[in-house]
């Protein structure tokens, strides 16, 4: 067990039983699984689907996992920040209990891959952090990134003692869909998502501080310039963004 690695491993074989049932696998999908641990996951989905990919970064768990998987799965020793999705054999659904400690890396990283469906596991406060609303504690450039992106809904919270070695807070599990159709229209989504990043870099400051900060523009018709990024939806983001690429910033 590598702390460095956010390995937490789950133990409770209900709690992998209700997120392969969130995910609805039949028998054509092909299912990628990141950070596979002991397996315990990996054994139900194969069960279910079509092929498994299962990428774990951690060699000493590779061997132990060989000797115990079915035929479906594919393994992958290699870092799953690291690797080409483009280059894995074609997965529609991705079901993961995620190492905690690279939750926000390779979730941007899955949102710009085309999937259908997915069921992952993240630690309460990050998982809180993706489903906030604005004007709320938690509400973030995550947020805003996965409400454009995805569909989100939180499915259930996992109490700790579910993982070993135990992980100080609780986990949920969140379900993301891929949108059809983005919520509102960008003309860069691109600088929209640089935009967001910069304006909640300094989210305590007002909009035109941040601007005038990066942006050498003109801002007289730069709506929400007294608030902050904090109170403002997505789709507000998404305006001041459109905005400054028809100025040409």
């Amino acid at each position: 067990m590598k702390q460095k690695l956010g390995q937490n491993f789950l133990i409770d074989k209900r709690v992998a039983e209700r997120e392969v049932e969130y995910t609805g696998i039949e028998n054509n999908d092909v299912v990628l699984e990141i950070g596979p641990g002991q397996g315990i996951l990996t054994r139900l989905l194969a069960e279910k689907a079509k092929r498994v990919i299962a990428i774990e970064i951690d060699k000493n768990l590779i061997g132990n996992l060989r000797s115990s998987i079915p035929e479906n799965v594919e393994l992958i020793h290699d870092d799953a920040l690291k690797i080409d999705f483009e280059t894995l054999p074609k997965f529609n659904k991705i079901v993961s209990n995620l190492p905690f400690q690279i939750s926000s890396p390779i979730t941007f990283k899955l949102l710009d891959y085309n999937f259908e469906l997915a069921v992952l596991i993240y630690q309460k406060e990050f998982a809180d952090r993706m489903i906030a609303t604005p004007g709320s504690k938690d509400y973030s450039r995550l947020s805003v990134g996965v409400y454009y992106k995805t569909k989100c809904e939180l499915l259930e919270t996992i109490p700790k003692t579910c993982f070993k070695p135990q992980p100080k807070v609780d986990s949920c599990a969140i379900r993301l869909i891929p949108r059809k159709h983005p919520p509102f229209s960008l003309n860069n989504e691109q600088f929209f998502f640089e935009l967001t990043k910069n304006l909640f870099n300094h989210r305590r400051k007002k909009i035109k501080t941040t601007l005038k900060e990066f942006y050498n523009i003109n801002l007289e018709k730069v709506p929400y310039l007294d608030k902050r990024v904090e109170n403002l939806t997505p789709k507000q983001i998404g305006e001041i963004s459109n905005i400054l690429c028809d100025i040409d910033v």
